[in-house]
């Protein structure tokens, strides 16, 4: 039998949720969800992830991986490589700065991939990246 994959759900601290609405949804493209005063939720390429209204955020911490320092915590996904394409294109378009522009890991092997780190408005980190092999 074939294991089939469960949707997670991660939330997330924000500071302000209509920016981060604008971030989640104009940006990167996510489809919103529901919502309230204080959070909303977005899927995130069929997982679920929600933006909490909070005063902390995560500080920056790194852990090396292939010759580059990567920063955790972060949550990201693995996407086909023309929606991977569209999103770089989407933040060149909204002027997002990078963290950690595109760069290839592990290049030459069965795990090849291209990633990228962005930070939304409030400090949470995202790892997006599409894999070559």
């Amino acid at each position: 039998m074939k294991d089939k994959l469960n949707p997670f759900h991660l939330a997330i601290p924000v500071s302000n949720l209509e920016e981060s609405v604008a971030y989640y949804r104009d940006t990167l493209g996510l489809r919103e969800g529901r919502s309230s005063k204080k959070w909303a939720d977005f899927d995130f390429f069929g997982h679920q992830l929600v933006c909490h209204v909070s005063d902390s955020i995560n500080e920056k911490i790194t852990n090396p991986v292939d010759g580059e320092n990567v920063p955790v915590p972060h949550f990201g996904v693995h996407l086909e490589p023309n929606v991977f394409d569209t999103i770089k294109e989407n933040l060149k378009k909204n002027n997002v700065q990078y963290l950690d522009p595109p760069y290839t890991r592990f290049e030459g092997k069965k795990e090849q991939q291209e990633t990228f780190f962005i930070k939304d408005p409030h400090g949470n980190i995202l790892e997006l990246k599409t894999l070559k092999n």
